[in-house]
């Protein structure tokens, strides 16, 4: 199985693509996690936010795997707990598809985005900066990982 994580932004400091790529190699070969980035609409270009929305909904659009199971990441999404994650992530190995969380830009997600994903996910209700999104993410999915494979990496 393939976990995708497309997120919106490019040029992240060097920290947050060290970050990835540690939780990334942790993966096992059976359940590989990437990473596309996928440039941002310019906002000096004079576009309304409806407009760069628009834009990089298209972007992502283009990025999503035709019968992948999507998850989107959004303020509004129901928060997780870790063994909820890894129950998920249980699903998705038994579906056998590859699952895709998506992250938006500055404007978050346009809604055809959220209206095509299968579920909603909120990491919390801060505002947190996107690279730190990614690094987050890529720790839960290797923790939920763990989780299925009664590893002692998570603590109850």
């Amino acid at each position: 199985m393939k976990l995708r994580i497309i997120a919106v932004g490019q040029k992240m400091p060097a920290w947050v693509d060290a970050g990835f790529d540690e939780y990334a190699r942790r993966m096992p070969r059976e359940i590989t996690l990437e990473l596309v980035a996928l440039k941002p609409e310019k906002r000096a270009s004079g576009k309304t936010d409806v407009q760069i929305k628009e834009a990089e909904r298209d972007r992502i659009l283009a990025a999503l795997p035709r019968d992948a199971t999507v998850w989107a990441l959004d303020e509004h999404g129901s928060e997780l707990t870790t063994l909820a994650l890894a129950d998920a992530m249980r699903g998705w190995l038994g579906a056998g598809r590859d699952t895709v969380l998506v992250i938006g830009g500055a404007d978050g997600l346009h809604d055809d985005i959220k209206q095509r994903a299968h579920r909603l996910l909120a990491l919390s209700r801060l505002t947190l900066p996107h690279g730190m999104v990614r690094v987050l993410l890529a720790e839960q999915l290797y923790r939920a990982w763990s989780v299925t494979q009664n590893h002692p990496y998570h603590r109850e």
